[in-house]
Protein backbone atom coordinates (compact mmCIF):
# COMPACT_ATOMS: atom_id res chain seq x y z
CA UNK A 1 0.00 0.00 0.00
CA UNK A 2 1.38 3.40 -1.01
CA UNK A 3 2.50 5.73 1.77
CA UNK A 4 0.20 8.71 2.20
CA UNK A 5 2.03 11.87 1.04
CA UNK A 6 2.80 14.64 3.52
CA UNK A 7 4.61 17.96 3.67
CA UNK A 8 7.44 18.98 6.04
CA UNK A 9 6.48 20.38 9.44
CA UNK A 10 6.30 24.15 9.45
CA UNK A 11 5.14 24.35 5.82
CA UNK A 12 1.62 24.60 4.38
CA UNK A 13 -0.46 24.15 1.24
CA UNK A 14 -2.84 26.95 0.31
CA UNK A 15 -6.20 26.23 -1.36
CA UNK A 16 -7.86 28.78 -3.71
CA UNK A 17 -9.80 30.56 -0.95
CA UNK A 18 -6.61 30.80 1.14
CA UNK A 19 -4.69 32.20 -1.83
CA UNK A 20 -7.42 34.79 -2.40
CA UNK A 21 -6.97 35.90 1.22
CA UNK A 22 -3.19 35.96 0.99
CA UNK A 23 -3.25 37.92 -2.27
CA UNK A 24 -5.52 40.47 -0.59
CA UNK A 25 -2.77 40.99 2.01
CA UNK A 26 0.06 41.08 -0.56
CA UNK A 27 -1.82 43.48 -2.84
CA UNK A 28 -2.72 45.82 0.03
CA UNK A 29 0.90 45.98 1.18
CA UNK A 30 2.20 46.43 -2.41
CA UNK A 31 -0.18 49.33 -3.02
CA UNK A 32 1.10 51.18 0.04
CA UNK A 33 4.76 50.48 -0.81
CA UNK A 34 4.23 51.89 -4.30
CA UNK A 35 2.36 54.88 -2.89
CA UNK A 36 5.56 55.86 -1.05
CA UNK A 37 7.78 55.51 -4.13
CA UNK A 38 9.37 52.10 -3.50
CA UNK A 39 10.40 49.84 -6.41
CA UNK A 40 10.21 46.04 -6.48
CA UNK A 41 13.17 43.65 -6.77
CA UNK A 42 13.63 39.88 -6.34
CA UNK A 43 16.64 37.83 -5.26
CA UNK A 44 17.31 34.04 -5.53
CA UNK A 45 15.90 31.63 -2.95
CA UNK A 46 19.41 30.15 -2.69
CA UNK A 47 22.40 32.21 -1.52
CA UNK A 48 26.02 31.27 -0.92
CA UNK A 49 26.54 30.40 2.74
CA UNK A 50 29.41 32.89 2.75
CA UNK A 51 26.75 35.57 2.14
CA UNK A 52 24.46 34.36 4.94
CA UNK A 53 26.71 33.07 7.73
CA UNK A 54 27.72 35.47 10.47
CA UNK A 55 25.00 38.04 9.70
CA UNK A 56 22.32 36.84 12.14
CA UNK A 57 24.29 36.04 15.26
CA UNK A 58 25.13 32.59 16.59
CA UNK A 59 21.46 31.62 17.08
CA UNK A 60 20.53 32.75 13.57
CA UNK A 61 23.37 30.77 11.98
CA UNK A 62 22.00 27.60 13.58
CA UNK A 63 18.62 28.20 11.94
CA UNK A 64 19.95 28.41 8.38
CA UNK A 65 18.79 25.63 6.05
CA UNK A 66 21.96 24.34 4.35
CA UNK A 67 21.89 22.67 0.93
CA UNK A 68 24.16 19.70 0.23
CA UNK A 69 26.61 20.16 -2.64
CA UNK A 70 25.66 18.48 -5.91
CA UNK A 71 27.04 15.06 -6.79
CA UNK A 72 29.19 13.11 -4.32
CA UNK A 73 29.21 15.69 -1.52
CA UNK A 74 31.15 13.31 0.76
CA UNK A 75 34.05 12.88 -1.70
CA UNK A 76 36.39 15.27 0.12
CA UNK A 77 35.71 13.90 3.61
CA UNK A 78 38.12 11.38 5.12
CA UNK A 79 37.30 8.81 7.82
CA UNK A 80 39.01 10.78 10.59
CA UNK A 81 36.82 13.82 9.88
CA UNK A 82 33.69 11.66 9.95
CA UNK A 83 34.66 10.13 13.26
CA UNK A 84 35.40 13.55 14.77
CA UNK A 85 31.65 14.35 14.44
CA UNK A 86 32.49 18.05 14.12
CA UNK A 87 29.23 19.09 12.43
CA UNK A 88 30.34 22.69 11.77
CA UNK A 89 33.56 21.60 10.05
CA UNK A 90 31.77 18.91 8.05
CA UNK A 91 28.99 21.31 6.98
CA UNK A 92 31.57 23.73 5.60
CA UNK A 93 32.91 20.96 3.36
CA UNK A 94 29.66 19.40 2.13
CA UNK A 95 27.49 22.51 1.81
CA UNK A 96 28.28 25.81 0.05
CA UNK A 97 24.76 27.18 -0.31
CA UNK A 98 21.69 27.73 1.83
CA UNK A 99 18.09 28.94 1.67
CA UNK A 100 17.77 32.63 2.50
CA UNK A 101 16.96 33.36 6.16
CA UNK A 102 15.51 36.80 5.48
CA UNK A 103 15.37 39.37 2.67
CA UNK A 104 17.60 42.03 4.23
CA UNK A 105 21.01 40.35 3.89
CA UNK A 106 20.31 39.31 0.26
CA UNK A 107 19.22 42.92 -0.34
CA UNK A 108 22.53 44.20 1.04
CA UNK A 109 24.36 41.77 -1.25
CA UNK A 110 22.22 43.00 -4.19
CA UNK A 111 23.07 46.64 -3.42
CA UNK A 112 26.80 45.93 -3.28
CA UNK A 113 26.73 43.96 -6.55
CA UNK A 114 24.61 46.57 -8.38
CA UNK A 115 25.70 49.83 -6.70
CA UNK A 116 26.96 51.33 -9.99
CA UNK A 117 23.48 50.95 -11.53
CA UNK A 118 21.42 52.26 -8.60
CA UNK A 119 20.36 55.81 -7.69
CA UNK A 120 20.73 56.59 -3.98
CA UNK A 121 18.86 56.77 -1.74
CA UNK A 122 17.56 53.51 -3.17
CA UNK A 123 14.02 52.59 -2.09
CA UNK A 124 13.10 48.98 -2.69
CA UNK A 125 10.40 46.53 -1.70
CA UNK A 126 10.54 42.76 -1.95
CA UNK A 127 7.86 40.10 -1.32
CA UNK A 128 9.26 36.56 -1.31
CA UNK A 129 9.44 33.44 0.89
CA UNK A 130 12.22 32.83 3.43
CA UNK A 131 13.20 29.70 5.37
CA UNK A 132 14.28 29.06 8.96
CA UNK A 133 15.07 25.73 10.62
CA UNK A 134 13.05 26.78 13.66
CA UNK A 135 10.74 24.71 15.85
CA UNK A 136 7.27 25.06 14.28
CA UNK A 137 4.55 26.47 16.55
CA UNK A 138 1.51 28.74 16.38
CA UNK A 139 2.43 31.73 14.26
CA UNK A 140 5.95 30.41 13.57
CA UNK A 141 6.70 28.52 10.35
CA UNK A 142 9.78 27.11 8.62
CA UNK A 143 8.71 28.55 5.28
CA UNK A 144 7.00 31.93 5.30
CA UNK A 145 6.71 35.12 3.30
CA UNK A 146 8.25 38.46 4.18
CA UNK A 147 7.16 41.76 2.70
CA UNK A 148 10.20 44.02 3.08
CA UNK A 149 10.56 47.72 2.43
CA UNK A 150 13.98 49.39 2.79
CA UNK A 151 15.79 52.65 2.07
CA UNK A 152 19.57 52.43 1.65
CA UNK A 153 22.04 55.27 1.16
CA UNK A 154 20.48 57.83 3.50
CA UNK A 155 21.08 58.63 7.18
CA UNK A 156 17.97 60.80 7.50
CA UNK A 157 15.51 59.96 10.26
CA UNK A 158 12.75 60.97 7.84
CA UNK A 159 13.10 57.46 6.44
CA UNK A 160 12.18 55.99 9.85
CA UNK A 161 9.23 58.38 10.03
CA UNK A 162 8.01 57.31 6.58
CA UNK A 163 8.24 53.66 7.57
CA UNK A 164 6.01 54.38 10.57
CA UNK A 165 3.54 56.05 8.21
CA UNK A 166 3.63 52.96 5.98
CA UNK A 167 2.85 50.72 8.97
CA UNK A 168 0.00 53.04 9.95
CA UNK A 169 -1.44 53.02 6.41
CA UNK A 170 -1.13 49.25 5.83
CA UNK A 171 -2.89 48.26 9.05
CA UNK A 172 -5.52 50.97 8.63
CA UNK A 173 -6.38 49.46 5.23
CA UNK A 174 -6.36 45.92 6.66
CA UNK A 175 -8.48 47.15 9.63
CA UNK A 176 -6.11 45.56 12.17
CA UNK A 177 -5.71 47.34 15.51
CA UNK A 178 -1.96 47.42 16.26
CA UNK A 179 0.68 49.00 18.49
CA UNK A 180 4.09 50.03 17.14
CA UNK A 181 6.86 49.40 19.69
CA UNK A 182 10.01 51.44 19.14
CA UNK A 183 13.48 51.52 20.70
CA UNK A 184 17.06 52.30 19.64
CA UNK A 185 20.11 50.03 19.76
CA UNK A 186 22.21 53.06 20.76
CA UNK A 187 20.07 53.34 23.91
CA UNK A 188 20.68 49.65 24.63
CA UNK A 189 24.42 50.15 24.07
CA UNK A 190 24.30 53.10 26.49
CA UNK A 191 22.50 50.98 29.07
CA UNK A 192 25.20 48.30 28.77
CA UNK A 193 27.82 51.02 29.32
CA UNK A 194 26.23 52.55 32.43
CA UNK A 195 25.76 49.17 34.12
CA UNK A 196 29.43 48.38 33.46
CA UNK A 197 28.90 45.66 30.83
CA UNK A 198 29.68 47.38 27.52
CA UNK A 199 31.36 44.26 26.13
CA UNK A 200 28.22 42.19 26.82
CA UNK A 201 25.84 44.23 24.65
CA UNK A 202 24.93 41.26 22.38
CA UNK A 203 24.23 38.94 25.33
CA UNK A 204 22.14 41.62 27.04
CA UNK A 205 20.04 42.44 23.97
CA UNK A 206 19.44 38.76 23.11
CA UNK A 207 18.28 38.10 26.69
CA UNK A 208 16.00 41.10 27.28
CA UNK A 209 14.43 40.67 23.83
CA UNK A 210 12.89 37.46 25.27
CA UNK A 211 11.17 39.22 28.19
CA UNK A 212 7.65 38.79 26.75
CA UNK A 213 8.28 35.13 25.95
CA UNK A 214 10.14 33.78 29.02
CA UNK A 215 9.52 36.35 31.78
CA UNK A 216 11.83 38.49 33.92
CA UNK A 217 13.14 35.67 36.14
CA UNK A 218 14.33 33.61 33.17
CA UNK A 219 15.82 36.70 31.49
CA UNK A 220 17.84 37.40 34.64
CA UNK A 221 18.94 33.75 34.78
CA UNK A 222 20.12 33.94 31.16
CA UNK A 223 22.03 37.17 31.89
CA UNK A 224 23.74 35.50 34.86
CA UNK A 225 24.65 32.50 32.67
CA UNK A 226 26.52 34.91 30.36
CA UNK A 227 28.83 35.98 33.24
CA UNK A 228 27.04 39.29 33.78
CA UNK A 229 27.46 40.28 37.42
CA UNK A 230 24.52 40.36 39.83
CA UNK A 231 25.26 44.02 40.51
CA UNK A 232 24.85 44.82 36.80
CA UNK A 233 21.68 42.72 36.58
CA UNK A 234 20.26 44.63 39.57
CA UNK A 235 21.05 47.96 37.87
CA UNK A 236 19.25 46.74 34.75
CA UNK A 237 15.95 45.94 36.49
CA UNK A 238 14.40 49.43 36.86
CA UNK A 239 15.41 50.26 33.27
CA UNK A 240 13.79 47.27 31.56
CA UNK A 241 10.69 47.56 33.79
CA UNK A 242 10.28 51.31 33.18
CA UNK A 243 6.63 52.42 32.95
CA UNK A 244 4.81 55.63 31.97
CA UNK A 245 4.19 57.69 28.84
CA UNK A 246 6.78 57.94 26.08
CA UNK A 247 7.72 61.42 27.33
CA UNK A 248 8.14 60.19 30.92
CA UNK A 249 10.28 57.24 29.79
CA UNK A 250 12.47 59.56 27.70
CA UNK A 251 13.00 61.92 30.62
CA UNK A 252 13.99 59.05 32.92
CA UNK A 253 16.33 57.40 30.41
CA UNK A 254 17.98 60.78 29.69
CA UNK A 255 18.96 60.95 33.34
CA UNK A 256 20.12 57.33 33.43
CA UNK A 257 22.23 57.68 30.26
CA UNK A 258 23.62 61.17 30.93
CA UNK A 259 27.18 59.81 31.04
CA UNK A 260 26.87 57.77 27.80
CA UNK A 261 27.42 59.70 24.57
CA UNK A 262 26.06 56.92 22.37
CA UNK A 263 23.08 56.38 24.67
CA UNK A 264 22.16 60.08 24.52
CA UNK A 265 22.43 59.96 20.71
CA UNK A 266 19.86 57.17 20.72
CA UNK A 267 17.54 59.19 22.97
CA UNK A 268 17.84 62.15 20.58
CA UNK A 269 16.97 59.98 17.57
CA UNK A 270 13.92 58.45 19.28
CA UNK A 271 12.73 61.89 20.39
CA UNK A 272 12.93 63.21 16.81
CA UNK A 273 11.01 60.26 15.36
CA UNK A 274 8.26 60.49 18.01
CA UNK A 275 7.95 64.24 17.49
CA UNK A 276 7.43 63.87 13.72
CA UNK A 277 4.97 61.01 14.17
CA UNK A 278 2.92 63.23 16.48
CA UNK A 279 3.11 66.20 14.09
CA UNK A 280 2.02 64.08 11.10
CA UNK A 281 -0.99 62.68 12.96
CA UNK A 282 -0.06 58.99 12.81
CA UNK A 283 -3.11 57.37 14.42
CA UNK A 284 -1.53 54.03 15.35
CA UNK A 285 -0.36 53.80 18.97
CA UNK A 286 3.43 54.13 19.24
CA UNK A 287 5.10 52.94 22.46
CA UNK A 288 8.72 53.39 23.54
CA UNK A 289 9.69 49.93 24.84
CA UNK A 290 13.18 49.70 26.34
CA UNK A 291 13.02 45.88 26.39
CA UNK A 292 12.70 45.77 22.61
CA UNK A 293 16.07 44.61 21.28
CA UNK A 294 15.45 42.81 17.94
CA UNK A 295 17.89 39.92 18.29
CA UNK A 296 19.65 40.39 14.93
CA UNK A 297 23.16 41.81 15.32
CA UNK A 298 23.07 44.13 12.31
CA UNK A 299 20.71 46.74 13.81
CA UNK A 300 22.52 49.90 14.93
CA UNK A 301 19.84 52.58 15.43
CA UNK A 302 16.05 52.76 15.67
CA UNK A 303 14.29 49.38 15.93
CA UNK A 304 10.60 48.62 15.53
CA UNK A 305 8.08 45.87 16.21
CA UNK A 306 4.34 45.81 15.57
CA UNK A 307 1.94 43.83 17.76
CA UNK A 308 -1.71 43.05 16.99
CA UNK A 309 -3.84 44.21 19.92
CA UNK A 310 -6.79 41.86 19.45
CA UNK A 311 -4.97 38.56 18.83
CA UNK A 312 -2.39 36.66 20.91
CA UNK A 313 0.47 36.26 18.45
CA UNK A 314 4.11 37.36 18.11
CA UNK A 315 5.18 40.51 16.29
CA UNK A 316 3.63 40.88 12.83
CA UNK A 317 6.05 43.55 11.55
CA UNK A 318 9.59 44.42 12.60
CA UNK A 319 12.79 46.08 11.50
CA UNK A 320 15.20 48.91 12.10
CA UNK A 321 18.28 50.91 11.09
CA UNK A 322 21.42 49.04 9.99
CA UNK A 323 24.46 51.25 9.41
CA UNK A 324 27.06 48.55 8.81
CA UNK A 325 25.35 45.82 6.82
CA UNK A 326 26.85 46.52 3.39
CA UNK A 327 30.27 46.91 5.06
CA UNK A 328 30.52 43.13 5.48
CA UNK A 329 30.43 42.90 1.67
CA UNK A 330 33.22 45.46 1.22
CA UNK A 331 31.19 48.67 0.81
CA UNK A 332 31.25 51.07 3.76
CA UNK A 333 29.19 54.20 4.31
CA UNK A 334 25.82 52.91 3.06
CA UNK A 335 23.34 53.23 5.89
CA UNK A 336 19.95 51.61 5.54
CA UNK A 337 16.65 51.27 7.37
CA UNK A 338 13.80 48.90 6.69
CA UNK A 339 10.87 46.94 8.03
CA UNK A 340 9.42 43.54 7.22
CA UNK A 341 5.73 42.66 7.28
CA UNK A 342 5.20 39.03 8.29
CA UNK A 343 2.53 38.07 5.76
CA UNK A 344 1.85 34.66 7.34
CA UNK A 345 1.22 36.09 10.79
CA UNK A 346 -0.92 38.88 9.30
CA UNK A 347 -2.84 36.12 7.49
CA UNK A 348 -3.43 34.33 10.80
CA UNK A 349 -4.60 37.58 12.44
CA UNK A 350 -7.06 38.38 9.65
CA UNK A 351 -8.38 34.80 9.77
CA UNK A 352 -9.00 34.98 13.51
CA UNK A 353 -10.70 38.37 13.29
CA UNK A 354 -12.52 37.58 9.99
CA UNK A 355 -11.47 40.88 8.40
CA UNK A 356 -11.56 39.90 4.73
CA UNK A 357 -13.93 41.88 2.44
CA UNK A 358 -16.68 39.56 1.13
CA UNK A 359 -16.13 40.57 -2.51
CA UNK A 360 -12.43 39.73 -2.25
CA UNK A 361 -13.20 36.00 -1.90
CA UNK A 362 -15.43 35.99 -4.96
CA UNK A 363 -13.74 34.89 -8.19
CA UNK A 364 -16.20 33.78 -10.89
CA UNK A 365 -19.11 36.20 -11.25
CA UNK A 366 -21.19 34.22 -13.74
CA UNK A 367 -21.31 30.55 -14.72
CA UNK A 368 -22.88 29.44 -18.02
CA UNK A 369 -24.93 26.25 -17.60
CA UNK A 370 -26.23 24.44 -20.69
CA UNK A 371 -28.60 21.64 -21.67
CA UNK A 372 -26.90 20.43 -24.86
CA UNK A 373 -23.95 20.66 -27.26
CA UNK A 374 -25.45 23.46 -29.41
CA UNK A 375 -26.25 25.46 -26.26
CA UNK A 376 -22.66 24.91 -25.11
CA UNK A 377 -21.30 26.38 -28.36
CA UNK A 378 -23.56 29.44 -27.93
CA UNK A 379 -22.42 29.78 -24.30
CA UNK A 380 -18.78 29.87 -25.40
CA UNK A 381 -19.52 32.76 -27.79
CA UNK A 382 -21.40 34.66 -25.06
CA UNK A 383 -18.59 34.01 -22.58
CA UNK A 384 -16.06 35.54 -24.95
CA UNK A 385 -18.05 38.81 -24.91
CA UNK A 386 -18.44 38.66 -21.13
CA UNK A 387 -14.70 38.26 -20.57
CA UNK A 388 -13.93 41.02 -23.10
CA UNK A 389 -16.02 43.30 -20.87
CA UNK A 390 -13.74 42.47 -17.91
CA UNK A 391 -16.23 40.18 -16.13
CA UNK A 392 -14.88 36.93 -14.66
CA UNK A 393 -16.92 34.09 -16.11
CA UNK A 394 -16.71 30.41 -16.90
CA UNK A 395 -18.79 27.71 -18.55
CA UNK A 396 -19.50 24.26 -17.16
CA UNK A 397 -17.49 22.22 -19.71
CA UNK A 398 -20.19 19.63 -20.49
CA UNK A 399 -24.00 19.66 -20.62
CA UNK A 400 -24.60 17.29 -17.69
CA UNK A 401 -27.65 17.34 -15.40
CA UNK A 402 -28.56 20.90 -14.38
CA UNK A 403 -28.49 19.92 -10.69
CA UNK A 404 -24.78 19.08 -10.97
CA UNK A 405 -24.01 22.36 -12.76
CA UNK A 406 -25.91 24.36 -10.16
CA UNK A 407 -24.14 22.47 -7.38
CA UNK A 408 -20.81 23.46 -8.90
CA UNK A 409 -21.87 27.14 -8.91
CA UNK A 410 -22.96 26.86 -5.27
CA UNK A 411 -19.70 25.23 -4.17
CA UNK A 412 -17.69 28.08 -5.72
CA UNK A 413 -19.98 30.82 -4.45
CA UNK A 414 -20.81 32.04 -7.97
CA UNK A 415 -23.49 34.75 -7.60
CA UNK A 416 -25.08 34.41 -11.08
CA UNK A 417 -25.78 31.49 -13.43
CA UNK A 418 -26.67 32.03 -17.11
CA UNK A 419 -28.84 29.08 -18.18
CA UNK A 420 -29.13 28.19 -21.87
CA UNK A 421 -31.71 25.69 -23.16
CA UNK A 422 -33.55 25.24 -26.49
CA UNK A 423 -35.84 28.24 -25.82
CA UNK A 424 -32.98 30.58 -24.92
CA UNK A 425 -30.89 29.36 -27.87
CA UNK A 426 -33.70 30.01 -30.39
CA UNK A 427 -34.09 33.60 -29.15
CA UNK A 428 -30.34 34.30 -28.75
CA UNK A 429 -30.94 35.01 -25.07
CA UNK A 430 -29.98 33.65 -21.62
CA UNK A 431 -31.91 32.93 -18.45
CA UNK A 432 -29.93 34.81 -15.79
CA UNK A 433 -30.45 33.41 -12.29
CA UNK A 434 -29.48 35.34 -9.14
CA UNK A 435 -28.18 32.59 -6.86
CA UNK A 436 -28.88 34.62 -3.71
CA UNK A 437 -32.51 35.63 -4.37
CA UNK A 438 -33.46 32.88 -6.84
CA UNK A 439 -34.84 35.51 -9.23
CA UNK A 440 -34.62 34.63 -12.95
CA UNK A 441 -34.62 37.08 -15.89
CA UNK A 442 -34.47 36.47 -19.65
CA UNK A 443 -31.70 38.73 -21.03
CA UNK A 444 -29.51 39.25 -24.08
CA UNK A 445 -25.74 38.93 -23.64
CA UNK A 446 -25.49 42.74 -23.83
CA UNK A 447 -28.08 43.11 -21.03
CA UNK A 448 -26.24 40.46 -18.96
CA UNK A 449 -22.99 42.41 -19.27
CA UNK A 450 -24.75 45.64 -18.32
CA UNK A 451 -26.32 44.06 -15.22
CA UNK A 452 -23.13 42.38 -14.01
CA UNK A 453 -20.98 45.48 -14.48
Amino acid sequence: MATKPSIPKGTRDFAPIEMARRNYIFNTIKEVFRLYGFQQIETPAIENLSTLMGKYGEEGDKLLFKILNSGDFMAGIDQAELESRNSLKLTNKISEKGLRYDLTVPFARFVVMNRDKLSFPFKRYQIQPVWRADKPQKGRYREFYQCDVDVVGSNSLMNEVELMQIVDEVYRRLKVNVCIKINNRKILTGIAEVIGQADKIVDITVAIDKLDKIGLENVNAELASKDISQQSIDKLQPIILLQGTNEEKLQTIKTVLASSEIGMKGVEEISTILEYIKTLGVETEVELDLTLARGLNYYTGAIFEVKAKDVQIGSITGGGRYDNLTGVFGVDGLSGVGISFGADRIYDVLNQLDLYPAEMLQSTKVLFATFGEEELKFAMKCLKSVRAAGIVGEVYPEPVKMKKQMGYADSKGVPFVAIIGETELSSNKLMLKNMTTGEQTLVSVEELISQLK
